[in-house]
């Protein structure tokens, strides 16, 4: 299933996208795409409806966040071999985590604005894990099994807070607007194998990042049953993943984000975002 919540921000419908791409309206069956949706109940219950029967929803409306409940946005750092080489940093032993607020969340299209007096504001295209079962010490062999799907997210990050505040990366990934998530979200049973899934980003339609997530150092099984010794992953909960090389900031030589701008990324079966570069305001 290809799950979304679309509409004006802080007004969102839930619906799903059927076999012909065409958006229908699930108000009529649940209140919203959450946790209790997420869980395999849930997943179960929506999995049983015939698209045919929903209304269809006209015309382009906005594609929101795909889901809500999240009580934490949780991110993964150099978790690709080529993408640590580009920012001179070692291949990590662990993997490393920094946390994204919850605040920067937005949907797939809306616009990324720039930090007041940024200069340095970067793109990742990132895997992101959407967890339907409440994991805590969980194997890495049982982790799959507490996912309810996967998406797409542009980990958008200031490389001046991120790098040159002191050692707290978070102060760098949190502003508003730096997670835009989806499209949608595609359940886990449509998803075979996350490790074989390509990954791309252009900007201004010039290529910047192609990647693959078979080159991840900590691949999500791992990167769940590691989390979840540190803390509780609740349905609802995302985790992103990591990003190919390409980035800013790995660029000789470096090349940041600008207002007018225009990013364009996607994931393999996950969807496509396309979002325009904003200077700030208040």
């Amino acid at each position: 299933m290809k799950l979304v919540r679309y509409g004006r921000a802080g007004r969102e419908k839930p619906g799903l996208i059927d076999e012909e791409g065409v958006l229908r309206d699930l108000s009529g069956v649940v209140a919203d795409i959450g946790p209790e949706q997420l869980s395999p109940k849930g997943l179960a219950r929506l999995a049983r409806i015939r698209p045919s029967r929903l209304p269809v929803v006209r015309g382009r409306p906005r594609m929101g966040v795909p889901f809500t409940g999240a009580t934490k946005f949780v991110a993964i750092g150099l978790n690709y071999r080529d993408h640590a080489a580009e920012t001179g940093n070692p291949v990590p032993k662990e993997p490393v985590v920094f946390h994204k607020t919850l605040s920067s969340m937005q949907g797939a299209n809306d616009d990324i604005m720039l930090p007041k007096g940024s200069v340095k504001t970067d793109w990742e295209v990132e895997l992101g894990i959407v967890i339907g079962t409440r994991a805590r010490h969980v194997t890495r062999k049982a982790a799959l099994e507490h996912v309810a799907g996967y998406v797409l997210v542009n980990d958008v990050s200031e490389r001046e807070w991120q790098m040159e505040h002191g050692p707290t990366w978070d102060k760098g990934k949190g502003f508003d607007t730096f997670g835009p998530v989806g499209p949608w979200l595609v359940s886990a049973d449509e998803v075979p194998d996350p490790q074989r899934l390509s990954l791309w980003l252009d900007l201004n339609g010039e290529p910047r990042q192609r990647g693959s997530t078979r080159k991840m150092i900590f691949d999500c099984a791992a990167l769940i049953a590691y989390l979840s010794r540190l803390m509780t992953l609740n349905p609802g909960d995302l985790i992103t993943t990591g990003t190919p090389p390409g980035v800013g900031a790995g660029m000789k030589p470096p090349q940041f984000l600008k207002a007018g701008d225009v990013l364009s990324l996607g994931i393999e079966g996950l969807g496509e975002q396309h979002c325009k570069v904003v200077k700030f305001q208040l």
